[in-house]
C-alpha cells in the first residue's frame, strides 16, 4: 500500500515545467496519473500510481511524496483530502494519568489531539462522504477508545487546551493577565497556580506586554484552572527554566489524580518525569503519521531514541539518537578569541553584573540560570545590542545574535531571506551545512510570515549562521524544535564552531542539549527580575553543580547514556546531594 502527497503550499504549477506530468511513465501510456486540478495543484491518483518516484526527483520545489506504507495499515483514522496528510491510530486518555506523545513535528500529533478534543471529526479517510459518528464507532468497537470517543459524539466532553504556540493568545484576548487568568477560575485552584507559577507580578500587566516565559506560564495556569473532563498540553517547555519546568510538572502531576491529561513534550528529561505512559508517533513529517499504542515511559523514549519498535517491527529511523557520555573534565586546548570585561547594566528595577571572562576560538560556551536573571540581557550587551553602564564594549570580534523571541514580519521567500545573510548560498557547503541539517529545502518557496514556530526556529539560526561572524550568540535556539531538530543542531553547531575557528554561544534550558553542546558554561545567579550575576566560564561538572545545586535538581545518566531527572526526593535525588553530585550520576555508579 503507498499514498502519495501533495503539498499544496509548495506546489506552483505557474513557476515549473509541470515535470510531475511530462516524466511519469504512466502518463506517457496515456493514463491520466497526474493532472493539474481546477486550484492549479497536482494531483496524484494513488490507483494508478505505480510508485517509481520519478515525480518526486523530478518536481524542483520538493512538493510531492509518494511512501509506501507498513502492511498493517490499512485505514487512516483521519486524512486531509486526496493527496493529503494520512493519520494512523490515536494516542488513549486515562483516568488519573499523564498519557504523553512523542514525535517529530508535524507527525499527527496535533491532529490527533483535536480529534480527541470534538474539534475535528475523523473522516477515517472517506473524501466523497461525510462519515458519521455511527460509522466511525463501529470502527472502534472492543477497543479502549470506544467509550471516550462515544462521549465525544454526544458532545458532553468539555475540554481545556494548552496551545503550542502561545504568541496567538494577545490576539484573541486583549486585557491584563489577571483578567485572563480570572475568566477560567472554574475549580477554585486559581490561587495555587499562580502561586506555584510565581505570576503574581504579571497580574495587572498587559497580556501584549508579556515575555515568552511569562505569558508560557499563564497559559499553563487557564489551562488548568478550567472545570474539563479532559486536559491537553502541548508543549509546556518552551522559555521556561528548569525551576519552572519542575514547578508546572508537578502540578499537572497533581491534576491528573483525577482527570486524564495528554502532553506533547520535546524535553525529554521532563517528558520522562511527568507521563506515565507514552505514545511512539512515526512516520514521515506533512506525509503521514502513525501512533502507537501506549508503552512505559522509559522502554518507549528509549524506542524512540533507538529509531526501532520491536512490538511493531517497525524502524522508523536509519540511525540511533545517541547521547554522548563526553569527558567534560578534560577540556580541549584552545586560543582565546576574545575577552569581555566585567560588566554591569542597570535597569530601574534589575541589575545585571558580569564578571571579567574569556570565549575560546572554536568552542561552544552554554549560558545557564534562571528566566529573569540576566542572561538574554548579557547576550545583548555583547552583540551590541544594549550598552553597560560606562559604555560600548570593545570586543574586537565581529558577532552574529539570533534573539529569543522571533517575530516574521516580511513576506519574503526563505530563500530570498537567506540570500540576504549569505553570498554562498548556492555553494554546496552552504547547502551541506546549513540547509541540510535544518531542513529547509521544502519551505525555502514558502513566504516568512507564514511559517510556524519551529520553521522560524530553523530559518533565524540559518540566518545567524550564515553570517561572516567571530562569535554566534543564538537565544533559545531549541525552542518548538522536536527531539531529533536538537540533536542535529548541537552537531551543527559544534561542526560550525570547529569549521570557522569562530565561537557560539548558546542560551537554553533544555539540560539534554547544554550537556551535548557545551564545553564550558558561563552559570547566572541571583533573584530573578530583580539582580543577577553572571561568573565563569567553568567546566561543566563544576558549573552544572554550582547551578542544579541552587535550583535542587539531581541528573542521572541510565545505562544508555541518556541523562534523566531523579525524582525529588528519591533515594538517588537524596544520595547525589549528600555526596555533593547534582550532576551526573550513572546507574553504574548505584
Amino acid at each position: 500500500m503507498r499514498i502519495a502527497v501533495v503539498h499544496k503550499d509548495r506546489c506552483h504549477s505557474r513557476k515549473c515545467g509541470t515535470e510531475c506530468i511530462l516524466y511519469c511513465p504512466r502518463v506517457r501510456t496515456g493514463d491520466e496519473t497526474v493532472i493539474i486540478g481546477e486550484d492549479g495543484k497536482a494531483v496524484i491518483s494513488e490507483e494508478l500510481c505505480v510508485g517509481c518516484g520519478i515525480c518526486v526527483k523530478k518536481c524542483p520545489f520538493e512538493a510531492i511524496d509518494i511512501v509506501s506504507l507498513p502492511e498493517e495499515l490499512e485505514q487512516p483514522t483521519h486524512r486531509y483530502g486526496v493527496n493529503g496528510f494520512a493519520l494512523y491510530g490515536l494516542p488513549i486518555p486515562v483516568e488519573g494519568k499523564v498519557t504523553g506523545i512523542l514525535g517529530a513535528n508535524g507527525i499527527g500529533k496535533s491532529t490527533a489531539v483535536k480529534i480527541l478534543s470534538g474539534q475535528l471529526t475523523p473522516n477515517l479517510g472517506i473524501f466523497d462522504r461525510t462519515a458519521g459518528w455511527e460509522e466511525i464507532l463501529r470502527e472502534y468497537t472492543g477497543t479502549e477508545l470506544f467509550d471516550y470517543l462515544l462521549t465525544i459524539s454526544t458532545k458532553k466532553l468539555k475540554v481545556a487546551v494548552k496551545p503550542q504556540y502561545i504568541d496567538y493568545i494577545p490576539r484573541v484576548f486583549s486585557g491584563t493577565a489577571g483578567e485572563l487568568l480570572a475568566s477560567t477560575d472554574e475549580r477554585g485552584r486559581l490561587g495555587n497556580y499562580i502561586s506555584a507559577l510565581t505570576l503574581e507580578p504579571v497580574l495587572d500587566s498587559d497580556i501584549a506586554t508579556l515575555s515568552g516565559g511569562e505569558l508560557q506560564r499563564v497559559a499553563i495556569a487557564a489551562c488548568l484552572a478550567r472545570d474539563a473532563d479532559f486536559y491537553f498540553l502541548d508543549e509546556i517547555t518552551p522559555f521556561l527554566d528548569i525551576y519552572q519546568r519542575m514547578a508546572a510538572a508537578t502540578l499537572i502531576r497533581e491534576l491528573a489524580a483525577s482527570r486524564p491529561i495528554v502532553i506533547v513534550e520535546h524535553d525529554l528529561a521532563i517528558l520522562d518525569m511527568l507521563a506515565d505512559t507514552v505514545h511512539v508517533a512515526y512516520g514521515k513529517p506533512a506525509v503521514f503519521g502513525v501512533i502507537t499504542q501506549p508503552k512505559g515511559v522509559r522502554v518507549g523514549i528509549n524506542q524512540y531514541l533507538e529509531g526501532y519498535l520491536p512490538e511493531e517491527n517497525v524502524r522508523f529511523r536509519e540511525y540511533p539518537v545517541v547521547f554522548e557520555k563526553r569527558a567534560h573534565e578534560k577540556q580541549a586546548e584552545r586560543e582565546t578569541l576574545l575577552e569581555f570585561p566585567k560588566m554591569e547594566k542597570r535597569y530601574d528595577r534589575f541589575r545585571l553584573v558580569v564578571g571579567a571572562g574569556d570565549i575560546s576560538a572554536g568552542e561552544v560556551l552554554g549560558l545557564v540560570g534562571a528566566n529573569g536573571i540576566g542572561k538574554s540581557t548579557f547576550a545583548r550587551l555583547l552583540a551590541g545590542v544594549e550598552e553597560p553602564d560606562g559604555g560600548p564594549v570593545e570586543l574586537n570580534a565581529r558577532v552574529s545574535y539570533k534573539p529569543q523571541y522571533l517575530k516574521a514580519t516580511c513576506s519574503d521567500t526563505v530563500e530570498f531571506f537567506l540570500r540576504q545573510s549569505s553570498r554562498t548560498f548556492d555553494t554546496p557547503i552552504y547547502q551541506h551545512d546549513i540547509i541540510e541539517p535544518l531542513s529547509l529545502g521544502p519551505i525555502l518557496q514558502s513566504p516568512v510570515d507564514t511559517l510556524s514556530g519551529g520553521e522560524l526556529q530553523r530559518v533565524a539560526i540559518a540566518a545567524c549562521l550564515s553570517r561572516d561572524a567571530d562569535l554566534y550568540i543564538l537565544d533559545e535556539p531549541s525552542a518548538h524544535l522536536d527531539v531529533e531538530q536538537r540533536v542535529r543542531i548541537t552537531r551543527m553547531f559544534r561542526h560550525h564552531a570547529d569549521g570557522r575557528g569562530a565561537a557560539i554561544l548558546v542560551i537554553d534550558h533544555d539540560i539534554y542539549l547544554i550537556d551535548m553542546i557545551s564545553e564550558r558554561i558561563l552559570v547566572f545567579d541571583g533573584e530573578p527580575g530583580i539582580s543577577g550575576e553572571a561568573t565563569g566560564p567553568f567546566g561543566m561538572r563544576e558549573g552544572m553543580n554550582r547551578f542544579l545545586s541552587r535550583l535542587g535538581v539531581t541528573f542521572r545518566r541510565d545505562r544508555s547514556g541518556r541523562p534523566r531527572i531523579n525524582k525529588p526526593g528519591s533515594y538517588l535525588d537524596r544520595d547525589q546531594k549528600a555526596g555533593g553530585e547534582y550532576y551526573y550520576y550513572t546507574e553504574d555508579q548505584v
